[in-house]
């Protein structure tokens, strides 16, 4: 496979939409600008200023987001389907307060559900457990401290939610993707996500943890997680990233004062990557395995280690995941191969989903005074076009 070939990569997008893509991205490439965008978009949604929602509409949600709702939705997925990239629905809602609230995001994760099982194109759902519980109980959770009569009974509420959206997703057979967070609310959202594969996970692969290896103790986590699968007779389901919270997690070690979860550097965090893919394979029979990565080097491994030990490219086990609007000439090319490949598509109202298109939008704007990846293989293919 050639990543760099932007013919296929961008295949899919009109000229038009091309040039759209890199006027965005070069604005996302500068770093004040997208510092002073995120906090005034913020601000602009939170107090309903006319047009904001608009403007985001058209730009970043437009290049990130699916759409609104299920319904304005379908045309990507159906996009993405007819490009043989499958679809990891991700409703956008995070850090919800309320049991209304959290009753209504779990409706809408069983409607995506529902959705999924009526689609080809879907196969798998995104869950965040801060959208059906609320962080101060998982915080609290975590710490060990006793519960308060109340919060015992906020913990049945938020575990039954949990159960209800598995048992809807495993008895229509659509995976379930329960995101990682924040390292101080991460092992009480392992304990969900373990009881949910211990339940649902028996006779075939529905949920999915997700580990993120910028933290260093993570691949240890891994293969425990492997081994108490192995003791439960159930299948492992991973989803590997890198990671999406080292800002905060730096500015919680210095708070607090405790020793900081992430790795000393980059090296560490690819080292550990790397090694957690050759180890989901090694373990394929036990361990469906999700590479949730827009890096190219473990990308091609994962495609290497699939074709020395002759397994079929589109093993069951195996799925490459990249984020809808990003990594393009990952996604497409993979595809094109016959490689399982989904993209992550979120959706839902602006004001839920701008917490995550600020997250991108910072993401990309990483590398000061440098073209993101994004840009270079977007004006490449621009190039070629003769535009």
């Amino acid at each position: 496979m050639d990543f760099q070939n932007t013919e296929i990569a961008f295949a899919h997008k009109s000229d038009k939409q091309l040039k759209k893509m890199a006027r965005l991205f070069s604005m996302m490439n500068k770093k004040s600008l997208v510092n002073l965008g995120s906090t005034l978009g913020l601000l602009a949604v939170k107090l309903r200023i006319p047009f904001t929602t608009t403007i985001v509409k058209n730009t970043i949600f437009e290049q990130f987001c699916g759409g609104t709702t299920l319904l304005e939705s379908r045309k990507r997925v159906q996009e993405l389907y007819e490009n043989n990239v499958q679809t990891i629905l991700d409703y956008g809602a995070e850090a919800k307060q309320t049991e209304k609230d959290f009753n209504a995001t779990m409706n809408e994760i069983i409607r995506a559900i529902r959705f999924a099982n009526a689609n080809k194109s879907v196969s798998v759902i995104s869950c965040k457990v801060t959208g059906i519980a609320s962080f101060k109980l998982l915080e609290k959770l975590q710490s060990g401290v006793q519960l308060t009569e109340e919060e015992e009974e906020e913990y049945r509420f938020a575990f039954k939610r949990m159960q209800s959206i598995c048992h809807v997703a495993h008895e229509l057979n659509v995976g379930v993707f329960i995101d990682a967070e924040e390292s101080w609310i991460q092992n009480a959202i392992d304990t969900f996500a373990n009881s949910m594969m211990k339940l649902y996970n028996q006779k075939r692969i529905i949920v999915y943890n997700t580990f993120q290896m910028y933290r260093h103790d993570r691949l240890d986590y891994l293969k425990e997680s492997h081994r108490q699968a192995k003791l439960g007779e159930y299948i492992l389901g991973a989803k590997v990233v890198r990671g999406a919270y080292m800002e905060k997690e730096a500015n919680r070690a210095l708070e607090t004062g405790n020793p900081t979860t992430i790795q000393p550097n980059k090296a560490a965090t690819d080292r550990d990557y790397n090694l957690a893919i050759e180890y989901c394979i090694d373990h394929y029979e036990t361990i469906a395995f999700c590479n949730a990565s827009h890096n190219e080097h473990s990308t091609k491994l994962m495609a290497a280690l699939i074709n020395e030990r002759n397994m079929p490219n589109d093993h069951p086990h195996f799925i490459f995941c990249q984020l809808l609007g990003m990594s393009d000439h990952l996604s497409y090319n993979l595809a094109k191969s016959g490689y399982n490949v989904a993209k992550y598509v979120p959706y839902g109202p602006v004001r839920d989903v701008l917490p995550y298109l600020i997250r991108r939008a910072r993401e990309n704007s990483a590398v000061v005074g440098d073209m993101s990846r994004e840009l270079k293989l977007i004006k490449k293919e621009i190039k070629r076009r003769g535009l």
